[in-house]
């Protein structure tokens, strides 16, 4: 070839040969060289060998004593190492807990009570329950501001604010047969309260039986759980408030204010009816007591006339000029006890009218007198 040849080097046609004068390197100069340090003799690299023991022999005099470890740093390692495992095997549990321990990931049935407690670590863990009564609360209170709209039986939008009550009685249950139980029971009150909200009128969840839906609410929610096996008790269930949505405030005041009047126009009128009744029933009783009496005191009047006739025969019978004069006597006082009296003196020696002292005359006027005096 035509470069083959040149400056006698054989390097090729950048002009170096192929060893660059005796250098071995490349058509640019020196070629690329390897990793610089201790080289064995002969320009060979050292083996790993080497270099692992350089490394123990650098690490034994950076120890303590120079030339080797100490017994006492074992022992210092040993007892930092006791303390590591005595404070991951050691837990305590305080007195509003209660702790499952887990062997290989698997719960045990016994739990830890309140308390200083030992296990096998690594191969047991413990998880930890509160049992001290929890609270939610949905609605306005709540975590969502929308949670507590619900659609009631008559069709009517309601606003529910509701606090829920529960504490945890089986920890084993709560940690691991369901996933965020907390969260769990928040989505069952709120299903449950729909339900139960779904199926009433509004009215009812406003004012007229908030403790038999908030009773029904706690027992649907503890049946929901106990199906799932939550290892939770709902201890209460307490409606707050419950109103209509902000944008038809003010049309429902108007239609309960309608609803106000109207329960006031019955109960007045309802009154008038019970007043105006009783008056009626009263009189009528008077009329009937005494259409009782009249006839009763026209009955008694009846019989003591029969009986005082009967008296007057028997008389009659038994001296009858007597008792004919004492009728005679009886009948003229009778009719002339109103009449004016004139005294006609045919036999003395005044003739015509006799005068006479008017004594009932007298006795009457003094009577009127009196009367006109004391008023």
């Amino acid at each position: 070839m035509p470069w083959s040849n040149q400056n006698g080097g054989g390097g090729g046609p950048w002009g170096g040969g192929g060893n660059n004068g005796g250098n071995g390197g490349g058509p640019w100069g020196q070629g690329p060289q390897g990793p610089r340090g201790p080289q064995r003799p002969g320009g060979q690299p050292p083996d790993l060998e080497e270099i692992i023991k350089k490394g123990q022999d650098r690490l034994k005099r950076a120890l303590p004593g120079g030339g080797g470890a100490s017994p006492a740093l074992f022992g210092l390692i040993a007892i930092g190492l006791l303390i590591l495992y005595g404070v991951q095997s050691f837990y305590q549990v305080d007195t509003d807990e209660r702790a499952v321990e887990l062997l290989f990931g698997k719960p045990k049935t016994e739990l830890s009570g309140p308390g200083l407690h030992f296990h096998w670590w690594p191969i047991e863990t413990v998880e930890k329950v509160q049992i001290v009564e929890k609270q939610i609360a949905i609605g306005a209170g709540g975590a969502r501001q929308d949670s507590g709209l619900m659609l009631s039986g008559d069709q009517n939008i309601v606003d529910v604010q509701f606090a829920v009550l529960y504490s945890v009685i089986d920890p084993a249950a709560y940690l691991f047969n369901v996933a965020s139980p907390d969260e769990m029971v928040r989505q069952v009150s709120e299903s449950a309260m729909r339900e139960i909200v779904g199926r009433r009128p509004a009215q009812d969840v406003f004012r007229d039986n908030r403790a038999a839906i908030a009773d029904e609410v706690r027992s649907s929610m503890q049946a929901t759980l106990d199906e799932y096996g939550a290892g939770i008790q709902v201890n209460t269930v307490s409606i707050e408030d419950a109103a209509p949505p902000r944008e038809v405030a003010d049309a429902f005041e108007e239609v309960q204010r309608a609803e106000q009047n109207e329960d006031q126009f019955r109960e007045e009128a309802n009154q008038y009816s019970n007043q105006k009744l009783g008056q009626a029933r009263g009189e009528a009783a008077q009329i009937r007591e005494d259409a009782s009496a009249y006839a009763t005191r026209v009955v008694q009047e009846a019989e003591g006339e029969a009986q005082r006739f009967i008296s007057i025969h028997e008389q009659y019978q038994a001296a009858p000029d007597v008792t004919r004069k004492r009728l005679y006597l009886e009948t003229m006082e009778r009719v002339l006890a109103d009449s004016n009296k004139v005294i006609l003196d045919e036999d003395g020696e005044n003739q015509g009218v006799v005068p006479y002292l008017p004594l009932p005359e007298v006795q009457s006027r003094r009577t009127t007198t009196t009367t006109g005096d004391a008023q």
